[in-house]
């Protein structure tokens, strides 16, 4: 399998567990050179927020991100993302992620390319 490149791509959650800030109004927009991965994304409870992270061999990608909520509560968190290529050839993404503000709890999402 190739390595997936994630540059240019746009991703919208469809799931979010309820500790989580980003919800279906949340789009983000995916940035790759090399195995460097980057974002912006808003919408919903998030007004601006960015990532930073690495891809692997596989397309997993090992992140870290930063936002700034509706309440203007600057957030931090980590986050392991696994890519499944569905039949369309439009990639979902599992997420698992800890936030390292706040309560630090943990949840899971799932994003798909749109």
């Amino acid at each position: 399998m190739d390595s997936i490149n994630y540059n240019n791509k746009t991703f919208r959650p469809v799931s979010n567990t309820a500790n989580g800030e980003t919800s279906t109004e949340s789009i983000f927009h995916y940035h790759q050179e090399g195995n460097i991965l980057t974002a912006e994304y808003s919408g919903g409870k998030i007004v601006k927020g960015h990532l930073i992270g690495l891809v692997d061999e596989a397309g997993n990608i090992n992140m870290r991100y930063h936002q700034v909520n509706s309440l203007g509560q600057l957030m931090t968190g980590i986050c392991k993302s696994k890519p499944e290529i569905l039949e369309n050839g439009k990639i979902r993404l599992h997420e698992t992620w800890e936030w390292t503000s706040d309560d630090g709890s943990k949840g899971e999402s799932v994003l798909e390319e749109i």
